[in-house]
Formats: C-alpha cells, structure tokens, sequence
C-alpha cells in the first residue's frame, strides 16, 4: 500500500505539467552550459559512458584559418545536468588531429588513425574513461601489421562481445575504409584501393580502400580477414553502426560520387551483403552519422549531399523490413556535417558539434555560420514513465513554489533523480 501511494504522489506531482512537456518530448534539445562549454569543432571523436559524453579533438576556424583542437584536453558533457567539465589527459598523448576513429570498450575509448599535421596516421591509442586519471597509452602490435595511414574510416565492435582465449578476454574491434595513402608499389593491381589521381605525388598515391582490417585487443594483434560476398567501393567520410553481429556501412564518397548505398558485413563469417530497400532512399551523403538505437533500427542524421549541400535530415532504417522512414524534427534548419552521434540512455541519439557548412568554405566567407559546439538530443522512442516524471519535475520545479514544497514527499529514487537535473541540495 506504501508503494502506491508512493508512486500515485509522485506521478501526480507531474500531471500538472505533463502536458508541456509532451508537447516538447519528440524534439531535438539543445543542452548549453552557462559557465563551460567545449569549444565549436569537426571531425572530432566523441563516446557515451553512462550520463557522460566524452568529446576529444577535431579542429576549429579561428581568425580565417583551421586550427586542431589541444590533444591534452578531454570534454565531458553531463547529459542530466547539461555540464560541461573539461580534464587534462596524460600519458602518451596522440598529437592534434582529426577524422580518427574511435569506439567504447571495457572502460577503454581507442582512436584509430586520423589526420595530423604530419598528413594521415596509422596509430592506435586507448585511454581509460573509468579511473579519472585520462592517461593515453600508445598500443603496440605484437603481430601482424596495422592498416596503412588512413583517416574518415568507420569501425565495428562486435556487441562488445567478449569470447576467452587461455582464460583471457579477446575482444575485436573491425575497421573499414577510410581515406590514405600508399606507395605506388602496393597499389599496383589493388582492387580495394582506388587512387585520387589528383594526389599522387612521386612514389606514393592517396585514395580510398574498401578494406577490412581488425584489431584483437587482448593479444595486441593485427589481422586482415579473408571476407566473402560483393564488398562495397572503397570510399570515405562514410558512416558504420553495429547490430548484433553485423557490421553496417552506408554512403560516403569516392572521388566525386556520394552513393546511397547500405552494406552489411556479418562479423562472425566476414560475408559481405547489400541491403536493397523496399522503400524511398535517403538522397547519397558523405560526412554523416549512423547509430544503433535499437536491436533492428539505425538512425541516420545530416551529412553532406552530392552538391556540396549540408543536410539536417532525419531516417530511420529497420534492417528486418529494409525500410527507410524519413521523421521531421525542430531542428531542420541546423544542419551539421563532420558531427558526432552517440547512443544514450532510453535510445537518445547525442549529436554533437560539426559544421554548419561545407567543411572546405568554412574561413573563406564571412556569412559562413561554421562549425558547432551545440549538443542534439534526438528522442528515437518513448520514454518511459519515471524519465517523463524527473523531467517535467526538473523542468518545472524552480518556477512553481507548490511544486517546491512537495518534493521531499518524493520517493527517495524520484528525488535523487531530481536532485541530479538541478544540482539542489533538497
């Protein structure tokens, strides 16, 4: 009986206002911090670990030109409280860069190549998100060789599926594509590298691979598997998301084509499949973003059309009915490409930062809005009912006095929860 009346006192504390907070569940929301907030940037990195997103590097526009975002700085953004908190990094700290790759796994962000000052990179680095400490390790293979220098490539880990080789975890992290470059020599008779002849330069090409190449965390191991099936173009700036045990990858470009294309790889047989629509297509985009939202369902956001045109739109695909669905949102006049997307709690999508135009005009015109520092917060399904209630309570509670006098009558779940959206010391 306690119980009820504890959940009927909580939910009727809500009623009051749940109507205007329905009216605004299915909108994008922008988070900012009044006091820190990490500065605007593209083709930067970014990873969600429980209410914290973790932002690092990319590059921004200052005074007319580009400039790399300090390596040594890592961003946290408190999803319930929208915080900002910037944390000093130590170790092996990978120099200034843009366009890496990274993924969450076991506590640990890896980057994976990217672009510096040097030109593109073939390095791997880990730091622990979980210990506060920020400290960069450089990983070194024991065996097999990395793939060669590249940047704008996707990677896939596996469900953070962990199998056990002599008692040990050995975990998978799979890459593909990207732009590089390499020599002359090895790309004689590649099929899966495509040279950008506008590039080449004495003994070495750059261009763009459809190779696959995979990490085995625990052994230190690099391996180039031997996959089956028709494999999509080489490309770059393209987008990958994992479901279960396969691996997808949609648009991109390759040399000045931006398909529309959508590939899965199966992670357990390497056998590569394209998945043909049964409905409209999003139009072709590179530099856009593709997440898992749920067990069927990728979400798609923005990116850069075959005219140069940035995009603010918005898809869902279920891969089981190979249906696309356009959804409108608030937020269509904010494009970004070169952004993040991250998976959070209750299937939000985080979009954050990117450019507002295209990437190569930004710093060259004036009326140019350039790159963001705004954070998206896409609702992909229904929240459930406690989410509704610490919302609109938190929404509320500092302009409603009745409101205010009733919280401690809150079960002590709800408050805590209300209490971490508004930083009250109730």
């Amino acid at each position: 009986m306690e119980i009820f009346v504890h959940f009927f006192l909580s939910f009727s504390l809500c009623f009051h206002f749940l109507r205007s907070f329905l009216e605004t569940m299915d909108s994008a929301v922008e988070k900012h911090c009044v006091e820190l907030i990490a500065l605007e940037r593209s083709g930067h990195t970014a990873v969600v670990k429980g209410n914290t997103l973790h932002v690092w590097g990319g590059y921004m526009s200052t005074a007319g030109s580009e400039v790399f975002l300090p390596s040594e700085e890592i961003w946290l953004y408190d999803l319930e409280r929208g915080v900002w908190e910037m944390c000093q990094m130590s170790g092996e700290i990978p120099p200034p860069m843009s366009g890496t790759c990274s993924c969450f796994l076991n506590g640990h962000m890896f980057i994976f190549g990217g672009y510096d000052d040097m030109g593109q990179t073939n390095q791997l680095y880990r730091v622990n998100l979980l210990d506060g400490d920020y400290s960069w390790r450089k990983v070194k293979a024991e065996s097999g060789s990395p793939p060669s220098p590249r940047d704008k490539l996707c990677c896939w880990v596996f469900n953070n599926r962990v199998t056990y080789f002599e008692n040990l975890p050995f975990c998978r992290v799979t890459y593909f594509g990207g732009y590089g470059h390499k020599t002359l020599d090895d790309i004689m008779d590649d099929k899966s590298f495509i040279v950008d002849t506008a590039s080449l330069e004495q003994n070495v090409g750059w261009g763009w691979n459809n190779e696959v190449h995979v990490f085995e965390t625990t052994l230190a191991s690099w391996m180039e598997p031997q996959t089956s099936g028709r494999a999509p173009a080489p490309r770059a700036a393209h987008a990958g998301a994992t479901l279960g045990h396969k691996g997808y990858v949609y648009g991109g470009r390759v040399l000045e084509t931006t398909p529309s294309d959508i590939h899965c790889l199966d992670l357990e047989s390497w056998t590569w499949s394209e998945i043909v629509p049964t409905s409209t297509v999003p139009g072709g985009r590179s530099w856009h973003s593709l997440t898992a939202v749920s067990d069927n369902t990728l979400f798609l956001f923005g990116g850069l059309n075959v005219d140069c045109k940035p995009m603010s739109d918005r898809w869902v695909l279920d891969v089981d009915t190979k249906t696309w669905r356009e959804f409108d949102h608030p937020n269509n006049n904010k494009p970004r490409l070169w952004h993040t997307a991250s998976q959070a709690k209750d299937s939000d999508v985080i979009v954050f930062g990117g450019s507002c135009d295209y990437v190569l005009l930004v710093g060259t015109y004036e009326n140019l809005k350039g790159h963001s520092n705004d954070a998206l917060v896409f609702q992909t399904q229904p929240y459930p009912l406690f989410r509704i209630c610490v919302d609109c309570i938190a929404k509320n509670v500092n302009n409603c006095k009745i409101l205010q006098n009733q919280l401690p009558s809150l079960p002590r779940k709800l408050l805590e929860a209300v209490q971490r959206r508004t930083s009250r010391n109730i």
